[in-house]
């Protein structure tokens, strides 16, 4: 029996973990610089994430207190 079927196998997994870990970086890089372009000009992200804007009550609204 030979070790290189498994040597090789075991090769071409590591490089296939390399190859999406560095496409996963590029990826990431490219929104980042999306999104400081964007924040830049101006507009606001695509994204829905993040913590919204605080609701202003009219006067007529806001509880009494006694």
């Amino acid at each position: 029996m030979t070790d290189k079927p498994d040597t090789l196998s075991q090769k071409d997994e590591i490089d296939q973990r390399a190859k999406r870990r560095s496409e996963q970086l590029r990826a990431n890089l490219k929104r980042r610089k999306a999104q400081i372009r964007s924040r830049r000009s101006g507009a606001e992200d695509e994204r829905g994430e993040g913590l919204q804007a605080a609701h202003v009550r009219p006067k007529d609204e806001t509880p009494e207190t006694e």
